[in-house]
């Protein structure tokens, strides 16, 4: 067995240190190594040392003894190799800051968070909707309303720890009186025994339900949104609230939108004449068509922006736009009479070229986004 070493040169103390002295000098190391607060390894061990060491130095009578013959061990009698002399230190440490390894009574938890998924259309997500889901919860027993007990019976005391829901053991040896204090084992930490269980929870004072709710969805929520509904999770314990619930959104795909942000893209097919002569062609929106007017000339990639056709704001009033795209679509089948007709104009144009100061179509993107 390793050497004990010097208790004095334990607590960092010379061998006239006085009671005052020693006091302060294992509060501060005891502060330092407790094991609920430094997790290093090695803290334990030094923690039990520091207590050994004050257990005998606080001592007057222990402490002479100890001088006297230089270490604990030596004369005190027997019963030394029988007892630990750590369990139970927490006594010492509590004395000094207030109880922080002391076993506390079981109190109110608030009730755990459920989450639940929903898929909504895509005009449900920029109109917003109300929804009714179905949830399977945890709630308070609906016969004994969370007690537990059989209704007109409560729970009694728990005869064991007297309803404190901690047991407290005493231990003498020659080093004085220790305390271990645990959870109560009958009544797990609790206080109370329930002699009349409920039939319909079987004690618990839980059941599980399910439960229809209502959701209201606001205008302009975007895939991956959140709605937290509070107090729709399960039951708390010992009067404490219920958890939240929260709603996790995905927003499925649009036949022909897409969505950036607030705003709606739409991509316009139009054919070589449009383009080239102009027109008026209709188009879709997510309240109604629209009849957009296609300027001569115009080229592929084209941006057209319909104001306050897009996405509501989620925050503050407003809606985004929607923006159309015009695509020129090349046909990839000709009859001989539009092929006569293609040949004599493709004759009369000559060369392409690309119209001065026109930006190429990826730019006229990045610009109709800010990017």
């Amino acid at each position: 067995m390793a050497a004990k070493r010097d208790y004095y040169e334990v607590l960092g103390l010379d061998r006239s240190a006085s009671a005052e002295e020693i006091k302060r000098a294992f509060r501060k190391l005891a502060f330092q190594h407790h094991p609920d607060r430094n997790k290093a390894d090695g803290a334990e061990e030094r923690f039990k040392e520091l207590n050994e060491a004050y257990e005998v130095l606080s001592d007057p009578e222990k402490r002479a003894n100890y001088d006297r013959f230089r270490h604990v061990g030596e004369g005190f009698g027997r019963g030394f190799e029988d007892f630990d002399i750590f369990r139970g230190f927490g006594d010492i440490f509590d004395s000094f800051f207030g109880g922080a390894t002391t076993a506390a009574r079981r109190g109110p938890q608030q009730g755990a968070d459920l989450r639940y998924s929903l898929s909504i259309s895509f005009e449900e997500a920029v109109f917003g909707c109300e929804r009714e889901i179905e949830v399977e919860r945890i709630e308070n027993c609906s016969q004994c309303h969370g007690v537990g007990s059989e209704p007109g019976s409560q729970p009694s005391r728990c005869p064991q720890c007297n309803g404190t829901g901690q047991l407290r053991r005493v231990q003498r040896s020659i080093f004085g009186r220790f305390v271990n204090v645990t959870p109560c084992d009958r009544c797990g930490g609790d206080g109370r025994i329930i002699t009349h269980p409920c039939h319909h929870c079987r004690g618990s004072g839980k059941e599980r339900r399910q439960r229809r709710i209502s959701v209201r969805i606001p205008a302009g929520v975007d895939d991956g949104s959140q709605i937290r509904l509070s107090g729709e999770g399960n039951a708390g314990s010992w009067g404490a609230g219920a958890g939240n619930l929260y709603i996790a959104l995905s927003v499925e795909e649009h036949p022909f939108f897409q969505r950036r942000g607030d705003d709606i893209i739409y991509d316009l097919p139009i054919n070589f004449a449009q383009a080239a002569l102009g027109a008026e062609v209709e188009v879709p929106t997510v309240d109604s068509p629209v009849t957009l007017k296609i300027p001569p000339g115009t080229q592929m990639g084209k941006l057209f922006r319909l104001k306050e056709k897009g996405v509501p704001h989620l925050r503050g009033g407003g809606r985004g736009d929607q923006v159309v795209i015009a695509h020129v679509i090349t046909p990839t089948s000709l009859d001989e009479r539009q092929r006569r007709l293609f040949q004599e104009l493709a004759e009369s144009l000559g060369e392409a070229s690309m119209p001065e100061g026109e930006k190429g179509f990826l730019h006229r993107i990045r610009d109709a986004f800010g990017s």
